[in-house]
């Protein structure tokens, strides 16, 4: 088999505070013999469970980068038992960028995996995750925003599984995360998830949407922050309390959810964020832009629920998604 190129700076197994980064061999115009090099920190002691957390896998998202970054700097060895492995910037080409995608190769890292270790800038991190850092792990915590094109309200995530054992344990560890609203999520495209890759090894999984709009706010870089702390101490590997808060359990139950754009132009929403709504509801019109005088395009709610999400930019193309509605549960 091909070995994947990626090589750590740092010990995974040695007691203490390692800040380096994980070394990626790239070749280009601008550097011939060059490397990413993606910023890790792994903080080891004795033996215990071992929590991988990372963010950035899309590089426009930032509550997860910050609250990383800042755990990163602030949390030391005698804090834990066990081992904490912490990746900020997990695809950092795009994190450099500010885009969702991978500049070069345009891959999407969050529909890459399990990855190529002989493919693409961005097939070969999936790989390297995939095969190295996901079989080290007893929890995964995958740090995700709207990015530039949605806005969410701000919730942790866990997936309905066949295996009920470890849905159960994913359930609870997204309710020690205590973020505002809690989803079983329903995703619109499993294929090539670090999602669907950490759960088809059996590991306790969580993920979140916390905002969007390509930029970050105080109220969701806190309850990042939050919710990495908290589950630190749900895995036994941080002593303390955990800090709760209320939460609002959401379900995504099937593809109605979803709302998406039949037209290209400018939305305007109809509902905000966190308002309940009907089925039939209309939710947003989308203007044609090239010409006055033409009625828009109205949209409608496919079932009832709450607004968890809204596309963010003023302008859509056809396709995009508009809206999601989650059943509170």
């Amino acid at each position: 088999m091909t070995a994947n190129p990626i090589t750590a700076t740092i010990p995974f197994d040695q007691d203490g505070v390692h800040h380096g980064h994980l070394r990626l061999p790239y070749s280009r115009d601008d550097s011939a013999w060059g490397a990413v090099m993606i910023p890790i920190t792994v903080i080891r002691h004795g033996d215990g469970p071992t929590a991988l957390f990372t963010s950035a896998n899309h590089g426009d998202e930032y509550e997860g980068p910050i609250a990383l970054f800042d755990l990163a700097q602030t949390l030391g060895e005698a804090d834990i038992a066990g081992r904490v492995i912490l990746i900020p910037a997990l695809n950092t080409p795009a994190f450099l960028a500010g885009t969702r995608t991978t500049p070069g190769d345009r891959g999407n890292l969050n529909r890459s995996f399990p990855g190529k270790p002989d493919g693409t800038v961005t097939q070969k991190i999936a790989d390297y995750v995939a095969h190295t850092l996901v079989p080290m792990a007893d929890l995964v915590l995958d740090f995700h925003s709207g990015g530039r094109t949605l806005d969410f309200l701000p919730f942790a995530a866990a997936h309905v599984l066949p295996d009920k054992a470890q849905e159960a344990r994913c359930m609870a560890a997204m309710e020690a995360f205590a973020a505002p609203y809690s989803m079983k999520m329903l995703e619109i495209d499993a294929v090539g998830m670090f999602d669907t890759e950490a759960e088809a090894q059996g590991k306790t999984f969580v993920t979140t949407e916390l905002g969007g709009g390509g930029t970050a706010r105080a109220e969701t870089v806190r309850i990042a922050k939050r919710g990495a702390r908290n589950l630190l101490i749900h895995a036994g590997i941080m002593d303390g309390v955990p800090e709760t808060a209320p939460t609002r359990w959401l379900d995504m139950p099937d593809a109605s959810c979803f709302v998406f754009a039949e037209r290209a132009g400018m939305c305007e929403p109809m509902v905000d964020l966190g308002a309940e709504v009907r089925k039939g509801e209309l939710i947003a019109r989308v203007w044609p832009t090239g010409h006055t005088g033409e009625a828009p395009a109205e949209f409608e709610a496919q079932r009832d629920g709450l607004l968890t999400a809204r596309h963010f930019p003023g302008l859509v193309q056809m396709g995009d998604c508009l809206a999601v509605v989650a059943d509170p549960i």
